[in-house]
């Protein structure tokens, strides 16, 4: 069994330390894509802190840069529910 941890609705939006650990996911589809489709495609990079999903766009605050650097290496590009992210 293994347990899913819901990630906290805040991204560091105004923290100047945490501005380079915070990934902007654009162009996503959110009628189709929820919160926990972010959370889980973008844990695979690391620790996920937090995720604010809005329509059209997401954002996902790593713990530190390097894991959010990873995400952006390994998901721009990436078609996600017919489009392009």
């Amino acid at each position: 069994m293994s347990l899913k941890v819901q990630t906290s609705n805040i991204t560091n939006k105004n923290d100047p330390k945490s501005i380079n650990s915070r990934v902007f996911i654009g162009n996503l589809n959110t009628a189709v894509v929820k919160k926990s489709d972010v959370e889980t495609i973008f844990s695979k990079y690391g620790r996920v802190l937090g995720c604010s999903v809005h329509k059209g766009y997401a954002f996902v605050q790593y713990a530190n840069e390097r894991h959010a650097r990873g995400a952006v290496i390994g998901e721009n590009g990436r078609v996600l529910a017919g489009q392009t992210l």
